[in-house]
C-alpha cells in the first residue's frame, strides 16, 4: 500500500528489532489493550500496577496486527523489540500519525501554577487574532497531558480539521514519562514552580529538572520565561534555545479597575479583567507566547480585555449576595498563596476573608502543613474540610493540615469533615464585603473517596446554598 505505515517503519524510528513481517501496515497505535482497533499496534508498556506484555493476547484477539515490547511474547504478529517501551511509544505514535505536529505551530506550557489559565488565554488571544487553535490540558482530558498515542491522535485530526496552532498544558509527569518526545514547539512557556507532585519525583530538584526538559532544543525552539520566578530566572541563564524574559514590570503603570486591572504593555493600553496580579503575570506570557508565533501585539492587547474566566479559576458564583464567593483549584501552597492575596484585593475595608480548603490524599503530603499556615495566616477565618481524600484517612489529611497551622492562629480554624457543610458554614457566617475563597478542587465535578467518586462540584453546591439562604431570607 502506498504511503501506508508499516511494522518496519516503526522499527526504524524507534531503534527495535523487528521480529516478523515489516510490511504489515498500521493505522493506529494504543497502550490499552481495551481501545485496540483493528490496525492498531498495541504498545505493551509496564506501569507501576501492572504490565502491558500480560494483555498483547486479548489486544490480538481484538485486532492489533503489532506490538511494541520488551521481550518477545508468544503470538503470531510482528513485534518490534526495545529496551523501553514507555520511551519508544512517543516515536511510534509520531510515526503512525505522520508527525502531525510538524504541519502546526505549537506551544507547550509547563509551570507548577497557571498552566491552565496560559493555555486558556493563548487560545483565546490566538482565535480573537483569526487562527484555528486547540487547546489541550487539564480542562480537556482525562491527564493534564495526554498519553503520547492519544497525543499523537489528535495532533493528527487537528491537521485534519485544518486547526493551525495547538496550545497545550506539558505537566512535570508527561515529561517524565516520555508523552511529548519527538516533538519539538515552537513556544515553551514556563510560569513557575512551587512545592508539589513530590510523592512522584521525590526531591524539589528533580522536579524542576523535569519541568526543565521541555527547554531543552529537542523540545522547543524559543522560550518565553517568567523571571519573576526565581526557577525562571535560573531556567533562562541557562536555556541554550531563544528566550524572551517575562516580568510584571513589563506591566507598566498597573494598577485595578473596575473591571479587573489597568496597565501598559509594549506602549499599548491594555485592560484586563481577571483578578489577581498572578493573572496578570499569566496574561503577560501569554500574550508574548502569541507575539512569538507572530500575532501583532495591537491585537492581543485588544482581546486581552475580553480575556474569559477559566472555570475554576478565580471564578465568581454570583447569587445577587452581599459578598464575594470565588472558587479557585489553588492546592499547592504557592497557588493559595496567590488566590489568597487577589481576594484579599477584593475585602471591602473592614469586612474579613474566610477560605474553606483542605488537602487530597495520595498525593505530596510535605505541602500539607505549608497548607495549613498559608490559610491560617493568610485568611480571617478558615473552614478545613476534606477534598478528595482518596485512599487515606480524611481524618489524618487534616490533622496534617492543622500541624502547620501557627500557634497564635489555631484559634481561626475550625475542621468540618463534610465539604458541603463546610462550604454552608462559610457561606452562613460572611457578611457585607466579605469574600469567601472556596479553595482545591476548581472545576472538578466529583468528590473521590476510597474507590468511589460521587458528584461534587463547588460551584454548583456554594450556588445551592446561596439559593437556600436566599429563599430563607425572603
Amino acid at each position: 500500500m502506498d504511503g501506508a505505515i508499516t511494522v518496519g517503519r516503526i522499527a526504524a524510528s524507534v531503534g527495535g528489532t523487528l521480529r516478523g513481517d515489516g510490511d504489515v501496515a498500521v493505522s493506529s497505535l494504543t497502550h490499552d489493550s481495551t481501545r485496540v482497533h483493528p490496525g492498531a499496534i498495541f504498545c505493551c508498556v509496564r506501569g507501576e500496577r501492572t504490565d502491558g506484555h500480560r494483555f498483547a493476547g486479548a489486544a490480538v484477539e481484538a485486532g492489533a496486527v503489532a506490538l511494541l515490547v520488551e521481550e518477545p511474547v508468544d503470538v503470531d504478529v510482528p513485534q518490534i523489540v526495545v529496551d523501553d517501551v514507555r520511551a519508544a511509544m512517543p516515536l511510534a505514535a509520531v510515526t503512525v500519525h505522520a508527525h502531525p505536529a510538524e504541519a502546526l505551530r505549537t506551544v507547550g506550557v509547563t509551570g507548577t501554577n497557571g498552566k491552565t489559565t496560559v493555555v486558556s488565554l493563548i487560545g483565546h488571544l490566538l482565535e480573537t487574532a483569526g487562527l484555528d487553535t486547540d487547546v489541550i490540558g487539564t480542562l480537556t482530558g482525562e491527564r493534564t497531558t495526554p498519553e503520547a498515542g492519544d497525543l499523537q491522535a489528535r495532533l493528527a485530526d487537528d491537521v485534519a480539521a485544518g486547526v493551525q496552532v495547538v496550545a497545550m498544558e506539558v505537566s512535570s509527569h508527561a515529561l517524565v514519562l516520555h508523552r511529548v518526545d519527538g516533538m519539538v514547539f515552537d513556544v515553551a512557556v514556563f510560569t513557575n514552580l512551587g512545592l508539589d507532585h513530590l510523592d512522584f519525583h521525590g526531591t524539589p530538584e528533580a522536579y524542576f529538572a523535569a519541568k526543565a526538559t521541555l527547554f531543552d532544543p529537542e523540545h522547543c525552539a524559543l522560550a518565553v520565561v517568567n523571571v519573576d520566578d526565581v526557577h525562571g530566572r535560573l531556567l533562562a541563564d541557562t536555556v541554550t534555545v531563544g528566550v524572551v524574559r517575562v516580568s510584571l514590570e513589563d506591566a507598566h503603570d498597573l494598577r485595578i479597575s473596575s473591571g479587573g486591572w489597568a496597565f501598559t504593555w509594549r506602549g499599548l493600553p491594555v485592560t484586563f479583567p481577571l483578578p489577581g496580579r498572578h493573572n496578570v503575570s499569566n496574561a503577560l506570557v501569554a500574550a508574548e507566547a502569541c507575539c512569538a508565533l507572530g500575532i501583532e501585539p495591537e491585537r492581543i492587547a485588544s482581546a486581552l480585555a475580553s480575556a474569559p474566566v477559566v472555570p475554576g479559576r478565580f471564578e465568581l458564583v454570583d447569587a445577587g449576595q452581599p459578598y464575594l464567593v470565588v472558587v479557585d483549584y489553588a492546592h499547592t501552597p504557592d497557588a493559595l498563596e496567590r488566590a489568597i492575596d487577589a481576594a484579599r484585593d477584593l475585602v471591602e475595608p473592614g469586612a474579613r476573608l474566610r477560605i474553606v480548603m483542605g488537602c487530597g490524599g495520595d498525593r505530596d503530603r510535605s505541602k500539607r502543613p505549608l497548607m495549613g499556615s498559608v490559610a491560617a495566616v493568610g485568611a480571617d477565618d478558615v473552614v478545613l474540610t476534606d477534598d478528595n481524600p482518596r485512599s487515606e484517612d480524611p481524618d489524618d489529611i487534616r490533622a496534617q493540615v492543622l500541624g502547620g497551622v501557627p500557634p497564635d492562629r489555631v484559634g481561626v480554624v475550625r475542621e468540618i469533615a463534610d465539604r458541603g457543610a463546610a462550604i454552608r458554614a462559610a457561606l452562613v457566617a460572611a457578611g457585607q464585603g466579605d469574600v469567601v475563597l472556596i479553595a482545591g478542587k476548581g472545576h472538578e465535578q466529583g468528590q473521590i473517596s476510597g474507590d468511589v467518586t460521587v458528584p461534587f462540584d463547588d460551584r454548583v453546591v456554594a450556588a445551592a446554598v446561596l439559593d437556600d439562604l436566599r429563599g430563607a431570607a425572603s
